[in-house]
């Protein structure tokens, strides 16, 4: 009886030192002590009420102590995390920052990465530029030659317009409207022996202004020959004027026709009324011999 109420004893122990830990995170409260920030042990219990995990916010805060990101408070953490924000990319996000010397203070990381950016991703990239791949884009030059130039666009992303900023596709289409624009200004022989032009004719427009990223070069990797857009016209435009003009031609035979017809006609008609005429004399004679009229001449 004893061993069991000892047992029971033991188990209740057990169970209740494992509540205590877990209501009182005292593991996570002595970690964030010996780690250098002050956390108040009735504040994590709260966190646990208000459904916020307590690990995720000390961990954070040490990470961010430790690497010298001073003025974040747990309270401005929950509040992220409650926002459905990404608390863990964020705080990387301002170490990196911190480290590579950028502006990025916590209160613009956390709108950037409630706006739907992933913050961490584009303050590697303000440090590591990248490419975009620009599709294959048509232009056709002064001549009318189809020029397809494939177009390489090195950028780095602008952390102050992360916010509100035009994305990759914005890039593209203008680099896109740019390239276009540039050839059709050009003569074909100058864009194939000077593709830089292009880069630096389009470079010059201000292409990001708007955008969540800086352009730092745009370059044609490759320019192929299509088709001879001008020459298929004219010769299109030449096969119009040959059918207008055989369709004149037959309008003229077949007025000419209809008046060849026309003259046939006449001269038929003419001939049936001779021809009439000519039936009226026999019967004029024999009337005017029996009318006494006309008289043979006696020999």
């Amino acid at each position: 009886m004893v061993e069991s109420f000892m047992l029971i004893w033991i188990a209740a122990s057990v169970v209740g030192f494992w509540l205590l830990f877990y209501v009182l995170p005292l593991n996570l409260w002595i970690t964030a002590l010996f780690s250098g920030v002050h956390v108040n042990l009735i504040n994590l219990v709260l966190m646990r009420v208000r459904k916020v995990p307590p690990s995720l916010i000390v961990r954070s805060l040490i990470l961010a102590t430790k690497a010298g990101i001073k003025g974040i408070t747990t309270s401005q953490l929950e509040t992220h995390y409650l926002a459905k924000g990404n608390l863990t990319n964020v705080i990387k996000a301002l170490v990196v920052a911190d480290k590579a010397n950028l502006k990025l203070d916590y209160p613009q990381a956390t709108a950037i990465d409630l706006a739907g950016r992933d913050v961490l991703k584009a303050v590697q990239l303000s440090v590591s530029p990248y490419m975009i791949v620009v599709p294959a884009i048509t232009g056709i030059s002064v001549e009318g030659i189809q020029l397809i130039t494939e177009a390489r666009v090195t950028v780095r992303a602008n952390i102050q317009q992360l916010v509100g900023g035009a994305g990759e596709e914005t890039i593209k289409a203008r680099v896109g409207q740019g390239i276009i624009s540039t050839i059709g200004r050009s003569h074909y022989m100058d864009v194939l022996e000077n593709p830089d032009r292009i880069s630096s004719t389009v470079l010059n427009n201000g292409l990001d202004a708007g955008t969540a990223y800086t352009i730092l070069s745009i370059d044609i990797a490759d320019i192929d020959i299509g088709k001879n857009i001008g020459a298929q016209l004219q010769t299109d435009q030449a096969r119009a004027d040959l059918n207008i003009a055989k369709a004149k031609a037959e309008e003229r035979r077949a007025m000419a026709v209809a008046q060849e017809q026309e003259m046939v006609a006449r001269v038929q008609e003419a001939r049936a009324r001779v021809i009439e005429e000519e039936a009226k004399i026999p019967i004029a004679l024999a009337g005017a011999f029996r009318s006494g009229r006309l008289m043979r001449r006696r020999p």
